[in-house]
């Protein structure tokens, strides 16, 4: 299994089929499902390496994205190894293009009492994005989830630039688990203030099965 390499934005170039094999690696067992990506050619799906820690900080350092620093990475490193949480990296010819996450056990009380497993962390590098990896992450995502639940659950931001991410899970038939929204992982109560940021979200769920 090989690190990704370098930024090149030039590709996952279309391909005649659009068709690719994801393999989502979840508690030593593989899933394979093969997944209509868009048109996206040469994608490769793998679970995180420990050389995983120092390129993707590296990737998303020209960004300023807050949160991505070598120290997280090792630590969703550590919980992958550890069973806590699978990460799914997708590279394109060789170079980081996005992630995903799964956090077997939510932190959020309704999909834990639940046994609702969590995606979380869902990003495509600008230089990747309208080529359909984020379709095949959530593909790849879903599957592993599959093995285990029959319903996947994530959270959302509330804010302007996460229309995409709003419009990807509409049309994938995520829809509000009805307890409101959460801020950081505890459903907002009525009459409370909180801050408009990452942490505000509007928890979503979807049938497997």
């Amino acid at each position: 299994m090989s690190p990704c390499r370098g930024r090149r934005g030039a590709g996952c170039r279309p391909s005649a089929s659009g068709l690719a094999s994801v393999i989502a690696k979840s508690g030593g067992a593989g899933v394979e499902r093969p997944a209509t990506m868009g048109a996206v050619a040469a994608i490769d799906l793998r679970p995180m390496i420990p050389e995983d820690t120092e390129t993707i900080p590296q990737a998303f350092a020209p960004l300023r994205w807050p949160g991505k620093t070598v120290d997280r990475y090792r630590q969703y490193l550590h919980e992958q190894t550890t069973g806590v949480r699978q990460m799914l990296i997708a590279c394109c010819d060789g170079a980081f293009a996005g992630q995903v996450t799964v956090r077997w056990t939510s932190t959020y009380a309704p999909f834990r009492d639940q046994g609702i497993p969590e995606i979380q962390d869902l990003l495509v590098l600008p230089a990747f994005r309208r080529r359909g990896i984020a379709t095949a992450l959530m593909d790849a995502a879903e599957t592993a989830i599959a093995a285990r639940s029959d319903t996947a659950g994530l959270g959302v931001g509330l804010y302007a630039a996460y229309t995409p991410a709003h419009l990807l899970y509409l049309r994938r038939g995520y829809l509000p688990d009805g307890q409101g929204t959460a801020y950081q992982g505890v459903t907002v109560i009525p009459g409370a203030t909180v801050m408009v940021d990452d942490d505000l979200t509007l928890m979503l769920t979807r049938r497997l099965r």
